[in-house]
């Protein structure tokens, strides 16, 4: 029997003395501390989902054939749309364990690291023993099917400075180095997950000029590596008193972090890009690095698109007003855009191209599908909570509520609902409301609307890989077949009037 990672085996690896911080401690385990302890199950659960023996052949493969070990097909290179097809496959499965709430699940960053893999060439730029460093940590990475998060952004700071310009120790950048690696001092954002995850890729996803070469490096690194602290914000799960009444905070607050480098040493077989401002750009946008990890949020937000048209719909059904025609129109306008975005998903599939002997998405699709659903997801929120009105709000305060014979009497009463028993209305209202409307919601809201970085950010992506060029061509084919010698001369005007 091949080996498989199980849930339980990825649960004991997260107790390893990461420095994870939240209220001003430090957790000493986070599987059992109450901010974290649910999340940590239900990252698990993927684990154990994918290793179920009904699920091995759909969930996993066999990365070199050996018949030694099977891993999420999140690792799988596709060489055909056929491959890239099935491996989406095993990606959605995963995404509906958690409605498409965990937006940083394991498979995020496995695709990231497989569209670097097939660029592996954009890595020899800076040299030989950068590119092998890659190549031979993605094969150990995907061996062992490890959870990676990411950290690429640099913290919000004085946007009338260059990053190399910010306050000292500030942004992560290299600080020194020797025979054995670099070392690493100041902050990175956003650390999704990572108090979760067993690997931390540290790279610089913005823009960098001529004389910020100390903040040019990509490196990977355990997260219980030396000097690294994770300082969590405020914890949603911490605050679901239970699951009745935060179905979804309960359990898929996978949290976010900032993450300072207090020289951290990173040998140098974990360091891929050093002191290069354009390699630290490339090796996402030259490889399909970038598109890959794109690809696998847009197989994710399908599944949440989806979910959350479920919710609209039973809305409407549990305060019957599905077949009013305004609120059909609604329902039907609402279907259609989240179908247009699964439809868009299986578009850039089947346009994509092959890319050193690789399946590798259409770019421009890809960026144009992000485009629109950055917009659309707090269009959609809004329609839920306009065809809810008051119904989110008028709910039982907690499960408890109903353990009193005398207020559960009332909640009976006043609960009432043609497809729902009372009971059932408010545990769907709860779940609604954890959905859209609660501080775990909102939050999703703001990350569905910048995860990709800010609209013009992602309008720029489009703007970039368009095919101007085509478009271009059917004007110019338009403007040269006429002249200004196709215009008659000489034409009486009132011949043509009386014509």
């Amino acid at each position: 029997m091949p080996f498989i990672k199980t849930g339980e085996k990825h649960a004991d690896s997260l107790r390893d003395g990461r420095a994870v911080y939240i209220n001003g401690k430090q957790v000493e385990d986070v599987t059992t501390h109450p901010a974290f302890r649910h999340t940590v199950e239900s990252f698990s659960s993927l684990y154990d989902y994918q290793a179920q023996p009904k699920n091995i052949e759909a969930m996993t493969f066999d990365p070199d054939g050996s018949g030694r070990v099977r891993v999420n097909k999140a690792w799988l290179m596709p060489r055909n749309l056929e491959e890239m097809v099935d491996r989406r496959q095993a990606l959605t499965r995963w995404a509906e364990q958690s409605c498409g709430f965990l937006g940083r699940s394991p498979d995020h960053l496995a695709s990231a690291l497989v569209g670097q893999r097939i660029g592996l060439d954009v890595f020899a730029r800076g040299g030989e023993a950068r590119a092998k460093a890659f190549s031979e940590y993605f094969d150990y990475i995907r061996r062992e099917d490890h959870f990676l998060s990411y950290v690429i952004i640099n913290p919000q700071a004085d946007r009338f400075r260059d990053w190399g310009e910010q306050t000292a120790d500030l942004v992560a950048r290299i600080v020194d180095e020797d025979d054995e690696g670099v070392t690493i001092r100041g902050a990175k954002m956003m650390g999704t997950s990572t108090i979760f995850a067993n690997e931390l890729f540290v790279a610089n996803l913005q823009p960098l000029k001529p004389g910020e070469e100390d903040l040019a490096f990509c490196c990977a690194l355990p997260m219980n590596a030396k000097g690294l602290k994770i300082l969590s914000r405020k914890s949603y799960e911490a605050a679901a008193q239970n699951k009745y009444d935060n179905p979804l905070s309960y359990a898929f607050d996978e949290n976010d972090a900032l993450v300072y480098f207090d020289d951290v040493k990173v040998p140098w077989a974990r360091v891929f890009v050093k002191s290069d401002v354009d390699l630290a750009r490339a090796h996402f946008h030259d490889t399909p690095g970038h598109v890959y990890q794109n690809y696998q949020a847009q197989i994710r937000l399908v599944t949440k698109l989806k979910f959350l048209a479920g919710i609209a719909r039973k809305i409407t059904e549990a305060i019957g007003t599905t077949n009013m025609p305004p609120v059909a129109e609604k329902l039907g306008v609402l279907a259609a855009r989240v179908g247009m975005v699964e439809a868009a998903l299986h578009g850039l599939e089947a346009s994509g191209r092959s890319v050193n002997g690789y399946w590798v998405p259409n770019r421009h699709q890809l960026y144009s599908s992000q485009v629109v659903t950055q917009a659309l997801y707090p269009e959609l929120v809004k329609a839920i909570r306009e065809l809810a009105g008051g119904a989110l709000i008028m709910l039982p305060s907690s499960a408890e509520d109903f353990f009193n014979p005398e207020l559960e009497k009332i909640i009976g009463k006043t609960q009432i609902s043609g497809a729902f028993d009372p009971e059932g209305k408010v545990k769907f209202l709860k779940a609604a409301w954890d959905a859209v409307g609660s501080e775990f919601g909102s939050r999703h809201t703001q990350y569905e609307m910048f995860y990709a970085g800010a609209q013009f950010v992602t309008a720029g992506h489009s703007f970039r890989t368009y095919d101007w060029d085509d478009s271009e061509r059917l004007v110019q084919n338009l403007l040269s077949s006429y002249s200004l010698d196709d215009v008659p001369r000489g034409t009486d005007e009132s011949e043509v009037a009386a014509e």
